[in-house]
């Protein structure tokens, strides 16, 4: 059997770190997330509140709230009991989102996301009501370095990161764990799609990134940003959900 999908399908194996339980029904997709670089700089509260629904707060840490850009390798992608299909099943995928919460469901907001797969982004767009958009994209590596880039009309990334420390999960309370560990998504309605994995097995990490202009109109991204990288993590998707009353 494919490893992927065994590896998927184990996920739910270690549930206690969630902040609350998984759903007790039937999650939807498979995904399997690598070579992720997590970027985060701090972003002045009162920059993002308008670009976020009223409906969800905006949340802080460390005295800021924060905008990420997580470049990535999407493979393994399914639907519940199929195997990945080759080709379809495997592309780049690069996100921009922050940190919102409704009720006791924190979660992330995306201010976009890009994929270099059309049936995928058209798929995504119509199930989970997300921005997601066909971009250009490659991806290699070379010299020890992950050299990404993902273009689109107004919207350019090309950089490259690698791994520069040991493995560590982030403790809770910690700015790491704030910004890693969600499990669940939320979009307009308000609307939420629960996830879940394994807690991130993180590395600090360098990035040299020569071209940015991914930040949502009108916010600024000042100075270095704060990186993470990931090798893999296996997910599980649930299908979205009108908000839980």
């Amino acid at each position: 059997m494919d490893a992927t999908f065994v590896r998927q399908a184990a996920v739910l194996d270690e549930t206690a770190h969630r902040p609350w339980p998984p759903p007790d029904r039937r999650w939807l997709q498979g995904q399997t997330w690598e070579q992720l670089l997590f970027a985060h700089w701090r972003v002045e509260e009162g920059a993002l509140r308008p670009l976020v629904p009223r409906e969800l707060e905006l949340e802080t840490c460390d005295g800021s709230a924060w905008l990420g850009l997580t470049p990535f390798r999407l493979t393994g992608l399914r639907l519940r009991g199929t195997l990945p299909v080759p080709v379809l099943s495997s592309f780049p995928e690069l996100n921009v989102r922050t940190y919102v919460r409704r009720g006791e469901r924190p979660g992330i907001w995306f201010f976009s996301l890009e994929a270099a797969s059309r049936w995928a982004v058209a798929a995504a767009r119509r199930t989970y009501r997300l921005p997601y958009h066909h971009a250009r994209m490659r991806v290699a590596r070379r010299n020890g370095w992950i050299e990404y880039s993902s273009a689109r009309a107004g919207h350019v990334f090309e950089g490259r990161y690698r791994p520069a420390g040991d493995v560590f999960r982030a403790e809770p309370g910690t700015l790491e764990h704030f910004l890693t560990e969600r499990y669940c998504l939320w979009t307009h309605g308000p609307a939420l799609a629960e996830i879940h994995h394994p807690p991130w097995a993180l590395q600090e990490a360098e990035a040299e990134l020569e071209l940015n202009s991914m930040a949502p109109e009108g916010v600024e991204l000042a100075g270095e940003p704060l990186c993470h990288y990931a090798k893999r993590q296996d997910v599980v998707v649930w299908p979205l959900e009108a908000e839980r009353r």
